[in-house]
């Protein structure tokens, strides 16, 4: 806010957290453009609904309630998304509105979640280049404002950030030994195999020079005595500055929240992203895609090939068809959607599918034996086949088919309306989420809940077609839209087991992988169930006759 009275100061980028108080100090900057010095202003948003919302529920409420700006709010003058003033406009405009965008001057710009706007306004160019292109005529004391918890590296706030001339942290004080620090994860503490739950209750910040102990009633006043400090010198004229902070200030938040949160998230990266992303105020950087034949390798369980691992708790297995063969793999799944591969391979027809899917039984160490528990068989090819198949052993297999734009869920299910095939179900999966967590996952130590493995000495066949595919990000010529997909690395690599893999996993979800227990707990609750009474309606002392 302090940068809107810096004369040589023209762009000021906010990064942030999510729910730091970021819509606050716009409004604040709002309220000083009208009392001290108004101009035309434009405010945009991600699109026309929310800035209607806003205008309704937060900034016509601030103007009638503030005494310096109810006087000249010129209501009667106003609409919803264009309020008057003495001197001056504030329009109120969707990111997706084009024509508004580019209809009027001003010399005041605030953007609110930019990562949020269209890349494209239409069949022009961006909301941001628009928007801007209005301030020309105010070149020498224009005022552009960029506000937004950061996506993507290629997300406008990311790219915004860096482009600024100074980039500022916060830096707070130690209480103990008075060194200036910034608010980092990994200077959030807690004891050594906590839960979400007793993190916290329990977790402390550590000074990074002292190690003292840092506790949430040392806090406020840390904030109070805070500056903000460059990141980097410049002996330029500072004419676009930057401002990154996580949630780790908020004063309404714990270090225990911030803790619990982490390890919370952290075995999904579905939801770590947003971890990331909404409270630490970072660009997502996708390590997904770094999915190599080394790293791989080296996520081997101490099982064998054909072994079911100890804690199991659940087997499924994934089948992709081809024109005159299959290739499945079979997964051992456990707490934590913990899951390990204990076998895979090539069959050539119906029958020995049938063997490896229905027939096989797969031991642990000590003999005792596991059946599948379900397979999904891939019925994008050879349709009626595997219809027919599935009708056969519908307690355990289930067609299954990928579907070819992103879902709302990871799977959906629908009837097949097919002659013959009455009550069969049709399971349409999405593989870009499955293929998400298989390489997010794999990331994981293989000894750890939540992690993916594979047998020990496992194959390179399979880790090849494992890693036949990348994530790669792409946008439309047209539309500007970003969009990430899979695609194969070359375009003539075989990822029929990753197909499988996406399969088996999605048999898992199915399954209700993610509700499972520690096995020590359920033999727990068994064994303390108790038995009831033996009793017999041949001597139950009344007559069943009567």
């Amino acid at each position: 806010m302090d940068q809107y009275n810096e004369p040589d100061v023209e762009e000021i980028v906010f990064c942030k957290a999510s729910q730091i108080g970021g819509t606050e100090a716009l409004m604040n900057i709002l309220g000083f453009i009208i009392d001290q010095d108004p101009s035309p202003t434009i405010i945009v948003y991600p699109i026309d609904d929310l800035a209607e919302w806003t205008s309704e529920n937060r900034i016509q409420p601030m103007l009638e309630k503030s005494p310096a700006l109810s006087n000249k709010f010129m209501k009667n003058k106003s609409s919803k998304c264009e309020l008057q003033f003495p001197g001056m406009y504030a329009a109120l405009i969707g990111s997706n509105s084009p024509a508004d965008l580019a209809s009027r001057p001003c010399r005041y710009v605030i953007f609110d979640e930019t990562d949020k706007f269209p890349l494209f306004a239409g069949r022009e160019a961006g909301p941001i280049q628009l928007a801007k292109e209005r301030t020309k005529t105010y070149k020498n004391n224009r005022k552009i404002l960029y506000c937004s918890t950061p996506t993507l590296p290629t997300g406008a706030i990311s790219q915004e950030l860096d482009d600024c001339d100074v980039v500022r942290d916060y830096h707070v004080p130690c209480p103990h030994c008075g060194h200036e620090q910034i608010f980092k994860l990994k200077g959030i503490k807690w004891p050594k195999g906590s839960t979400a739950k007793t993190a916290k209750d329990t977790a402390w910040y550590e000074c990074e020079k002292c190690s003292g102990i840092i506790n949430d009633n040392h806090k406020l006043n840390m904030l109070k005595a805070g500056k903000w400090k460059n990141r980097q010198s410049t002996t330029n004229v500072v004419r676009k500055v930057g401002f990154h902070i996580n949630s780790i200030y908020s004063p309404w938040l714990t270090f225990g929240d911030v803790a619990a949160e982490f390890i919370k998230s952290k075995p999904h990266p579905e939801k770590f992203m947003n971890f990331v992303n909404s409270w630490l105020g970072e660009a997502w950087k996708d390590k997904k895609t770094e999915n190599n034949v080394a790293t791989l390798k080296k996520q081997q369980h101490v099982w064998g090939r054909g072994v079911v691992p100890d804690d199991t708790q659940l087997i499924t297995a994934g089948v992709d068809v081809q024109l005159n063969h299959f290739w499945y793999e079979i997964k051992a799944w456990s707490y934590g959607i913990t899951g390990r591969l204990i076998e895979y391979g090539r069959v050539e027809n119906w029958f020995e599918l049938e063997e490896v899917l229905i027939n096989r039984r797969y031991c642990n160490a000590d003999g005792e034996p596991f059946m599948v528990n379900l397979a999904n068989i891939d019925s994008g090819y050879r349709t009626d086949e595997v219809y027919t198949f599935c009708s056969q052993f519908p307690e355990v297999c289930r067609p299954v088919k990928g579907s070819s734009k992103r879902l709302t869920s990871p799977y959906s299910v629908t009837s097949i309306d097919k002659e013959g095939f009455g009550g069969l179900k049709l399971y349409v999966v999405d593989g870009h989420y499955f293929k998400d967590m298989i390489f997010g996952r794999m990331k994981k130590d293989p000894n750890s809940p939540g992690s993916l493995s594979i047998f020990k000495d496992c194959p390179e066949e399979y880790i090849d077609q494992l890693t036949s595919e990348q994530k790669v990000t792409i946008r439309d010529k047209r539309t500007g839209v970003i969009t990430e997909e899979w695609q194969k690395v070359t375009s003539g690599a075989a990822n029929h087991l990753l197909d499988a893999a996406v399969y088996s996993f999605s048999a898992a979800e199915q399954m209700g992988v993610r509700y499972l227990r520690p096995l020590e707990e359920v033999e727990e609750e068994i064994e303390e169930e108790p038995i009831p009474p033996k009793s017999s309606w041949f001597n139950s002392g009344s007559s069943w006759f009567g």
